[in-house]
């Protein structure tokens, strides 16, 4: 393995990371955004109130994006071990 080919792989990984996270963090950031819009436009601020529908959607978009973030991860690492 040449010092180019690790560079590469290791680049694809980052990519393919980001890629396979991303669709969680977005759920997480625009869950946020609405709770931020929701408690500047009342007056609550109450960390809990921000939180727990951050969470709530991040699992859900988690199990809801599983089955693809596990078959990018094996297709990465199949690519990756092919000759």
């Amino acid at each position: 393995m040449t010092e180019g080919h690790l560079v590469e792989l290791v680049r694809q990984a980052i990519l393919a990371g980001l890629i396979v996270i991303g669709p969680v963090l977005l759920a997480g950031f625009a869950v946020a955004l609405v709770t931020g819009l929701v408690q500047a436009a009342t007056g609550i601020h109450e960390p809990l109130v921000g939180l727990v529908p951050r969470l709530v959607a991040m699992a859900a978009m988690l199990l809801v994006v599983a089955p693809w973030m596990v078959e990018r991860c094996v297709e990465m690492l199949r690519t990756a071990a092919a000759p």
